[in-house]
């Protein structure tokens, strides 16, 4: 896996929540929170358990096009990620991603006709890290005194393709 995909990986691993942002049929863009359920660039998926009823569904059933975005203010690292979503079927793979937290959501748990797999294939993305916070503090007060720009020296910004 590359540099890229690893620091998108981590950021998803330690931020677990995502913004997924579809397209309405009056071609609005509707976000709702997930949770990311499996994350494997190497194969190009990203994994969530949703509702049939949900808009979010509606809106993925007439136009696959979305966006996921992830925040960990704590670490100040944020990643956005273009791609397709695909409603899957798969008994086997909902084996796999259950967790018995999901009987909340979910009245006959696995069983529930509502459950819906969602595989994210991503196209594109990009990613913001924003390095040590203690040193960028310091970075930003030296750059205040002395009236200079140091933004570009903040962390890391980098945009790639899948």
């Amino acid at each position: 896996m590359t540099d890229h995909r690893k620091n998108i990986a981590t950021v998803i691993d330690q931020v677990k929540f995502a913004m997924l942002t579809t397209v309405t049929p009056e071609g609005h863009l509707h976000a709702c929170p997930m949770t990311t359920t499996q994350t494997d660039l190497s194969k190009n998926e990203i994994w969530f358990i949703g509702d049939k009823t949900t808009e979010t569904v509606k809106d993925i059933e007439k136009n696959p096009q979305i966006n996921l975005s992830y925040s960990s203010p704590d670490h100040k690292d944020f990643v956005s990620i273009t791609g397709q979503a695909e409603l899957v079927v798969d008994k086997a793979k909902l084996d796999e991603l259950w967790s018995p937290v999901y009987n909340a959501f979910f009245e006959q748990g696995k069983e529930d006709p509502n459950l819906q797999l969602i595989k994210i294939v991503p196209h594109g993305a990009e990613y913001w890290l924003s390095g040590n916070s203690v040193v960028n503090v310091f970075k930003m007060t030296v750059a205040a005194i002395k009236g200079n720009k140091i933004s570009d020296s903040l962390g890391e910004n980098h945009s790639f393709t899948f």
